[in-house]
């Protein structure tokens, strides 16, 4: 199944590639996740408009990346959350979460896909996330979770 990426997937490629996909993962997995779009003569020149959106939010290279990196870095992030009055936390710090409160302490827009956690946070505290910026940057940012 020929397929165009509409978002960036792990080890296939990035938006705007032409990929060659077996018909189940493409059925199954990149068109209802909306991921791709099925390649078509006519989808064909949709490829320049999503390549100009990739382009206008991407990282700019390596050395963009370290700039942003040490741009957060730097910053002092802290999420409100509700928590018991043990300093447990009902539910846990989501990735949308700590990409507002990067945007709201000043940083750069972080996209929520790009931040992961080691472990998922449950209490109040200082906790360390991970935001891959590029391939080869990623940028661990120290947060405070407090209570609500």
């Amino acid at each position: 199944m020929k397929l165009i990426l509409t978002s960036t997937v792990d080890k296939l490629g990035i938006a705007g590639d032409v990929v060659e996909v077996k018909d189940g993962y493409g059925r199954n997995f990149l068109l209802p996740q909306g991921k791709a779009i099925r390649w078509t003569r006519g989808t064909e020149k949709q490829i320049e408009g999503i390549k100009r959106a990739r382009d206008a939010r991407e990282v700019r290279g390596v050395e963009h990346a370290q700039e942003l990196r040490s741009q957060i870095e730097g910053l002092k992030v802290t999420v409100a959350a509700r928590a018991s009055e043990a300093g447990h936390l009902f539910g846990s710090v989501t990735a949308a979460d700590l990409a507002l409160a990067v945007k709201k302490a000043g940083g750069p827009t972080v996209d929520k896909r790009t931040v992961s956690f080691p472990k998922p946070v449950k209490s109040v505290g200082t906790h360390t996330a991970a935001i891959k910026l590029h391939q080869a940057v990623t940028a661990h940012v120290p947060f405070e979770v407090v209570a609500q």
